[in-house]
């Protein structure tokens, strides 16, 4: 079981699944034309529904960072690199307004906010790290590059 993969989250496993693909492609740790596992393999490796892995394929191709080839499999679609790194970056830097807006109510001084945010930071634990349990991770043996 994936550690990276919380189903007792509030946030919804489809969209954890998502968020890990997108952090992958704007990490560079999933490049254009990369194989993504299949729907029954993922959902098989993180004991999920496979609705629940096909969801998040499908918003991930709406969203244009994957696209389908019929009795290939998923991959990663081309030229989303820059555009996926930027959403992220913007919804990071929202995430992180909150959480410093957070701390000060609760009397965090900024050097206090710091030593946390570089402590995290340099440790490789969290739900999107790219220890062997990531999702990354589990995808990379059977990925490989479409022309």
């Amino acid at each position: 079981m994936l550690s990276s993969i919380d189903i007792n989250s509030s946030v919804a496993v489809y969209v954890q699944i998502e968020n890990h693909v997108q952090f992958a492609i704007a990490s560079g740790r999933l490049k254009p034309g990369d194989q993504l596992p299949s729907v029954r393999e993922l959902s098989e490796r993180l004991g999920v529904n496979p609705n629940t892995v096909a969801k998040a394929y499908r918003d991930l191709e709406v969203m244009g960072l994957l696209y389908t080839r019929r009795g290939m499999g998923v991959f990663v679609n081309k030229g989303i690199e820059a555009k996926c790194r930027e959403d992220c970056r913007k919804r990071i830097i929202t995430r992180m307004h909150e959480v410093v807006a957070e701390a000060k109510a609760a009397g965090m001084s900024v050097r206090e906010v710091s030593e946390v945010a570089e402590k995290s930071f340099a440790s490789e634990a969290g739900p999107y790290s790219s220890t062997p349990n990531s999702l990354t991770a589990l995808a990379k043996p059977i990925k490989k590059k479409v022309k």
